[in-house]
């Protein structure tokens, strides 16, 4: 298969020199700032605590990961230096702040923000998140689907690697425990519009589709229902796909993610699943600073080791079987190549 050049590259610079995926967010937001607003005893999260704080995981993680994952306020910043330039950028473009109607959440552009402008700055990729409920109302739904189609077009015109984040939500007045019940069909179903090509996604970063905490032993008898949802949600997907960790801790994580690999996942893109033990240390920076390079900087060895042993390099997805190669013909590039002049 012939992938445009400039995602070609992209996913060869996010991944490891055996093509798997061992990527760190630190592009968090909204669970932030209650915390440090807590240990600070302010109403508001001060900036530079925000700030520093993604600049210390930048510094202690991101040496044994293979990419990055930064938002453009608080994190590239003061993250960016700290990172090693061998090591792949993936930059946020959705904002954190969601307009929360009657009918559900839609999503939008952090403001002064474009997939132009994170080519600009050097990104590898492009991440998008999405909040969709496959019974929402169909205004929402359509809102949430061209939210992702324009991100798509703008990635496909830049020539930009598009990593979509799908994450289901309790829907107003719903109780979030009832969601547990359906969490296969709700997870499964809100992935499925955009594996549609039309929407132009080249890595899917995807939530369990079964739980989050308490997740059954792989090697255990539930496990065998569990990894058939696994493999369901795997069988949908016409490009390569990460897990993410939902805020789950390190254990939980390491056992989702034992799943996923069976099911032929190429990695991960994760954070709080990694540092959120340190986090609790502030703020007490020294302290978080002394778990990150322990405690945290083990989460990500384990995760490491787990990714080289069971999950399958990006390029070895069925969707290309036969390979993959830049879509590059001799003797006329640059002539028709698409995109900005």
């Amino acid at each position: 298969m012939k992938i445009s050049p400039g995602k070609l590259w992209g996913m060869r610079r996010l991944a490891d020199a055996s093509g798997r995926w061992k990527m760190l967010a630190i592009d968090q937001r909204t669970p932030l700032f209650a915390p440090i607003a807590k240990g600070r005893g302010l109403a508001e999260p001060p900036f530079d605590d925000i700030a520093r704080v993604k600049q210390l995981l930048a510094r202690h993680l991101s040496p044994i990961a293979s990419a990055v994952l930064l938002d453009p306020i608080y994190a590239y910043g003061r993250a960016m230096p700290e990172i090693p330039a061998q090591k792949g950028l993936i930059i946020s473009y959705e904002h954190s702040v969601t307009e929360n109607t009657p009918q559900g959440r839609k999503s939008f552009p952090i403001p002064h923000w474009s997939v132009g402008r994170i080519r600009r700055i050097g990104g590898d990729a492009v991440k998008v998140l999405v909040w969709h409920r496959p019974d929402a109302p169909a205004e929402i739904r359509a809102h949430q689907e061209a939210f992702v189609r324009d991100a798509g077009a703008a990635c496909r015109a830049h020539d930009i690697t598009f990593l979509l984040e799908v994450l289901v939500y309790p829907l107003p007045g719903e109780d979030p425990a009832a969601m547990d019940a359906r969490r296969e069909e709700l997870v499964l179903e809100s992935i499925r519009p955009f594996t549609d090509p039309a929407y132009g996604v080249d890595i899917f970063k995807l939530e369990p589709p079964g739980p989050i905490g308490g997740v059954p032993d792989p090697e255990g008898p539930q496990a065998t229902a569990l990894q058939r949802a696994y493999d369901r949600m795997a069988a949908m997907l016409p490009r390569p796909w990460v897990m993410l960790s939902a805020g789950a801790g390190a254990a939980d994580f390491m056992r989702s993610m034992r799943y996923a690999c069976r099911a032929g996942a190429a990695g991960y893109l994760a954070g709080r699943a990694i540092w959120a033990d340190a986090f609790t240390r502030f703020p007490d920076l020294d302290a978080m600073e002394r778990e990150l390079a322990t405690g945290s900087r083990r989460n990500l060895d384990a995760l490491n080791e787990l990714t080289d042993a069971a999950a399958t390099p990006w390029h070895a997805h069925p969707a290309f079987q036969g390979g993959v190669e830049a879509d590059v013909e001799e003797g006329r590039f640059p002539e028709g190549y698409a995109g900005p002049a």
